[in-house]
Protein backbone atom coordinates (compact mmCIF):
# COMPACT_ATOMS: atom_id res chain seq x y z
CA UNK A 1 0.00 0.00 0.00
CA UNK A 2 1.31 3.45 -0.82
CA UNK A 3 0.58 6.11 1.75
CA UNK A 4 -0.62 9.66 1.16
CA UNK A 5 1.87 12.49 1.63
CA UNK A 6 1.01 14.63 4.66
CA UNK A 7 1.08 17.76 2.49
CA UNK A 8 -2.07 18.99 0.77
CA UNK A 9 -3.67 21.88 -1.06
CA UNK A 10 -7.02 23.49 -0.34
CA UNK A 11 -8.60 25.62 -3.05
CA UNK A 12 -11.35 28.05 -2.15
CA UNK A 13 -13.38 28.50 -5.34
CA UNK A 14 -15.40 31.70 -5.29
CA UNK A 15 -17.17 34.12 -7.63
CA UNK A 16 -16.85 37.85 -8.17
CA UNK A 17 -19.89 38.35 -5.90
CA UNK A 18 -18.31 36.09 -3.23
CA UNK A 19 -20.36 32.95 -3.60
CA UNK A 20 -18.24 29.99 -2.42
CA UNK A 21 -18.36 26.47 -3.82
CA UNK A 22 -18.86 23.79 -1.16
CA UNK A 23 -19.03 20.04 -1.72
CA UNK A 24 -20.38 17.34 0.57
CA UNK A 25 -17.99 14.44 1.12
CA UNK A 26 -19.12 10.99 -0.01
CA UNK A 27 -17.26 9.24 2.82
CA UNK A 28 -18.48 11.57 5.60
CA UNK A 29 -22.00 12.85 5.01
CA UNK A 30 -22.74 16.39 6.20
CA UNK A 31 -19.00 17.23 5.95
CA UNK A 32 -18.91 20.21 3.60
CA UNK A 33 -15.62 21.46 2.23
CA UNK A 34 -13.71 23.23 -0.50
CA UNK A 35 -11.54 21.35 -2.99
CA UNK A 36 -8.70 19.65 -1.18
CA UNK A 37 -6.22 16.89 -1.77
CA UNK A 38 -2.76 15.53 -1.07
CA UNK A 39 0.28 16.20 -3.20
CA UNK A 40 1.42 13.39 -5.45
CA UNK A 41 5.06 12.42 -6.02
CA UNK A 42 7.19 15.36 -7.31
CA UNK A 43 4.17 17.69 -7.35
CA UNK A 44 4.18 21.26 -6.02
CA UNK A 45 1.27 22.59 -3.95
CA UNK A 46 -0.01 24.75 -6.83
CA UNK A 47 0.20 21.83 -9.26
CA UNK A 48 -1.78 19.72 -6.80
CA UNK A 49 -4.30 22.55 -6.44
CA UNK A 50 -4.88 22.69 -10.21
CA UNK A 51 -5.10 18.89 -10.51
CA UNK A 52 -7.49 18.54 -7.58
CA UNK A 53 -9.78 21.31 -8.88
CA UNK A 54 -10.06 19.53 -12.22
CA UNK A 55 -10.53 16.07 -10.67
CA UNK A 56 -13.15 17.19 -8.14
CA UNK A 57 -15.07 19.80 -10.17
CA UNK A 58 -14.17 19.50 -13.85
CA UNK A 59 -12.99 23.13 -13.81
CA UNK A 60 -9.80 23.92 -15.73
CA UNK A 61 -7.84 26.41 -13.62
CA UNK A 62 -6.02 27.71 -16.71
CA UNK A 63 -9.25 29.48 -17.67
CA UNK A 64 -9.43 31.45 -14.41
CA UNK A 65 -7.21 33.08 -11.79
CA UNK A 66 -5.65 30.48 -9.45
CA UNK A 67 -3.81 32.38 -6.72
CA UNK A 68 -1.36 31.18 -4.10
CA UNK A 69 -2.51 32.95 -0.95
CA UNK A 70 0.83 32.19 0.78
CA UNK A 71 -1.00 30.68 3.72
CA UNK A 72 -0.63 27.22 5.19
CA UNK A 73 -1.81 25.42 8.30
CA UNK A 74 -0.65 22.33 10.14
CA UNK A 75 -3.45 20.26 11.58
CA UNK A 76 -3.93 16.88 13.21
CA UNK A 77 -5.30 14.34 10.76
CA UNK A 78 -8.74 13.05 11.80
CA UNK A 79 -8.46 9.57 13.31
CA UNK A 80 -10.90 8.08 10.80
CA UNK A 81 -8.60 9.11 7.91
CA UNK A 82 -5.25 8.36 9.53
CA UNK A 83 -4.99 4.88 7.95
CA UNK A 84 -4.26 6.60 4.63
CA UNK A 85 -0.90 7.82 5.96
CA UNK A 86 2.25 6.09 7.16
CA UNK A 87 1.87 4.79 10.75
CA UNK A 88 3.99 7.56 12.33
CA UNK A 89 2.15 10.42 10.57
CA UNK A 90 -0.36 12.36 12.66
CA UNK A 91 -0.29 15.86 11.12
CA UNK A 92 -0.76 17.38 7.69
CA UNK A 93 0.42 20.70 6.21
CA UNK A 94 -2.25 22.30 4.04
CA UNK A 95 -1.49 25.09 1.54
CA UNK A 96 -4.30 27.53 0.73
CA UNK A 97 -5.20 28.80 -2.75
CA UNK A 98 -8.03 30.85 -4.19
CA UNK A 99 -9.71 30.36 -7.56
CA UNK A 100 -11.83 33.29 -8.70
CA UNK A 101 -14.59 32.70 -11.24
CA UNK A 102 -16.67 35.43 -12.87
CA UNK A 103 -19.94 33.78 -11.76
CA UNK A 104 -21.51 30.54 -10.57
CA UNK A 105 -20.93 27.69 -13.03
CA UNK A 106 -22.11 24.07 -13.17
CA UNK A 107 -19.76 21.64 -11.45
CA UNK A 108 -19.00 18.07 -12.51
CA UNK A 109 -18.43 16.26 -9.22
CA UNK A 110 -16.11 13.33 -8.76
CA UNK A 111 -18.77 10.87 -7.59
CA UNK A 112 -16.44 8.79 -5.44
CA UNK A 113 -15.41 11.91 -3.48
CA UNK A 114 -18.51 14.13 -3.25
CA UNK A 115 -22.26 13.63 -3.43
CA UNK A 116 -23.51 17.18 -3.99
CA UNK A 117 -22.39 20.78 -4.22
CA UNK A 118 -23.71 24.20 -3.28
CA UNK A 119 -22.83 27.77 -4.09
CA UNK A 120 -23.34 29.80 -0.91
CA UNK A 121 -22.56 33.27 0.36
CA UNK A 122 -19.07 33.41 1.88
CA UNK A 123 -20.41 34.07 5.39
CA UNK A 124 -22.74 31.06 5.17
CA UNK A 125 -19.80 28.99 3.91
CA UNK A 126 -17.87 29.75 7.13
CA UNK A 127 -20.70 28.20 9.16
CA UNK A 128 -21.11 25.17 6.89
CA UNK A 129 -17.54 23.86 6.41
CA UNK A 130 -16.36 21.20 8.86
CA UNK A 131 -12.65 22.06 9.12
CA UNK A 132 -11.12 25.02 10.87
CA UNK A 133 -8.57 25.37 8.06
CA UNK A 134 -11.42 25.85 5.59
CA UNK A 135 -12.84 28.57 7.87
CA UNK A 136 -9.41 30.23 7.87
CA UNK A 137 -9.32 30.09 4.05
CA UNK A 138 -12.67 31.91 3.93
CA UNK A 139 -11.37 34.49 6.41
CA UNK A 140 -8.39 35.00 4.09
CA UNK A 141 -10.82 35.64 1.22
CA UNK A 142 -12.51 38.28 3.37
CA UNK A 143 -9.16 39.84 4.27
CA UNK A 144 -7.92 39.96 0.66
CA UNK A 145 -11.12 41.55 -0.59
CA UNK A 146 -11.73 43.70 2.51
CA UNK A 147 -15.06 42.07 3.34
CA UNK A 148 -16.48 42.66 6.81
CA UNK A 149 -16.58 39.56 9.00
Amino acid sequence: MSFKKPISSLVLIYTEDFKVLLMERADKRAFWQSVTGSLEENETPIEAAAREVFEETGVNTNQYLLEDWHLSHVYEIYAHWRYRYAPDITHNTEHIFGLKLPSVIPIKLSEHEHVQYLWVDWKEAMDKVFSWTNVEAIKKLAEIHQLKL
